[in-house]
């Protein structure tokens, strides 16, 4: 008999099998940790608007909150000169990514007035994930106590693009 050098066809195939299942078990544990660290960028990032929006309200009351995210932040990269236009309290990426997801998920802020020719008085903040059970599993949304709050969307109904103030006040707060 000759002398075997290598490995045979079954040791190598055994190998890879041992491989597919380590990486089975592996991949969806993987894809959680990645969700969670959306999601708890998402919290941190409605909090930051938030607070952003009562930072806001105070540097401009005749203003109030600002009717969009983009008015939190500067116009460029570069911050030079604060206005109500683009206050400069957030940072770039986060002030542009409304209608673009930043760390999977979709944020949009709006201000209200109560009664028209007033300051806005009102806000809402929604997070919404940009790919249900893939980026995110929860929304977050705040108004004006600058809580954040969240819900568990249902399966396939997709991001509440028409959430009300009244409807965030009634979720869940973070924590609870």
């Amino acid at each position: 008999m000759r002398k075997q050098k290598g490995f045979s066809l079954i040791e190598l195939l055994i190998v890879v099998a041992i491989i597919l299942i380590i990486a089975a078990i592996a991949i969806p544990n993987l894809l959680r940790a990645r969700i969670a660290a959306n999601e708890s960028s998402a919290a941190a990032s409605v909090r930051t608007i938030s607070t952003a929006e009562l930072t806001y309200e105070t540097s401009y009351p005749a203003t109030g909150y600002p009717l969009t995210l983009a008015a939190l932040g500067p116009a460029t990269a570069a911050c030079t000169t604060p206005t109500s236009a683009n206050a400069c309290i957030i940072d770039y990426a986060l002030a542009g990514s409304q209608g673009t997801a930043k760390s999977g998920y979709n944020f949009v802020a709006t201000g209200s007035a109560s009664a028209a020719g007033n300051p806005n008085d009102q806000f809402i903040i929604t997070a919404s994930p940009s790919n249900l059970n893939t980026t995110g599993v929860k929304e977050f949304c705040a108004v004006q106590d600058n809580v954040v709050r969240f819900e568990t969307p249902a399966a396939g109904s997709g991001p509440d693009a028409t959430m009300t103030i009244s409807a965030c006040s009634a979720l869940s707060p973070i924590g609870n």
